[in-house]
């Protein structure tokens, strides 16, 4: 079945969170030697960590704020990615969906049923969609065609912010906040233009 553009007309905080295991914890890492490292990170040193993951499977509890629901509805799963691009997010709980991005095409199955959505139909959503990309291969110049960046704070303890540069994405997603420290991710949070947000917890799976 083809997908229609209503039901899942902006699915950004599906594939932003599956693309986010870039940001998922790597082997350790020697700490910053000096203090002068750790100011000098930047934009720059994160996407040089971002481009080292390749693959990775990590669990996520996510809580999302509705303004047409009293209480925060939450979900948990897993994500998966596999380089240059393939993303995964299976939700086990409260209801079994699972979602896979191949190249360019979006397949969603839920309730029995397998739905697709080709992102060529959808150019919000391919911009979107090669923005992640550009995160994932460590490409500052092709994120800076779809966000402004902006980063906070040093190796250990930093803060990455995505603003939509285009209108028609600013019209769906304000912001994207990514919490972290060194090379893992804390916490993902998707400001919505409408109000709405979501905040995404992820930690590693085990036997990872």
């Amino acid at each position: 079945m083809i997908l229609s553009a209503r039901p899942f007309r902006y699915p950004f905080s599906i594939l932003l969170a599956s693309a986010m295991l870039a940001l998922a914890p790597l082997p350790a890492m020697a700490a910053p030697a000096t203090t002068a490292a750790n100011a000098a990170f930047g934009v720059d040193q994160l996407m040089s960590t971002l481009a080292q993951r390749k693959s990775g499977r990590v669990l996520f509890t996510e809580t999302k704020h509705l303004a047409l629901l009293d209480q925060p509805v939450q979900s948990s799963g897993e994500l998966r990615f596999t380089a240059p691009d393939h993303l995964e997010k299976r939700t086990h709980t409260p209801k079994a969906e699972n979602l896979v991005l191949d190249g360019d095409m979006l397949t969603i199955e839920r309730d029995g049923k397998r739905y697709t959505m080709p992102l060529q139909n959808y150019p919000e959503i391919a911009a979107f969609i090669e923005s992640i990309r550009a995160t994932l291969a460590g490409n500052r110049d092709a994120l800076e065609r779809y966000y402004k960046l902006g980063v906070e704070g040093r190796a250990s303890r930093w803060t990455l912010t995505l603003t939509p540069a285009d209108s028609r994405m600013a019209a769906a997603v304000s912001q994207v906040r990514i919490d972290g420290r060194q090379d893992a991710l804390e916490q993902i949070e998707i400001r919505q233009a409408d109000g709405d947000r979501s905040v995404m917890k992820i930690r590693p799976a085990a036997g990872r």
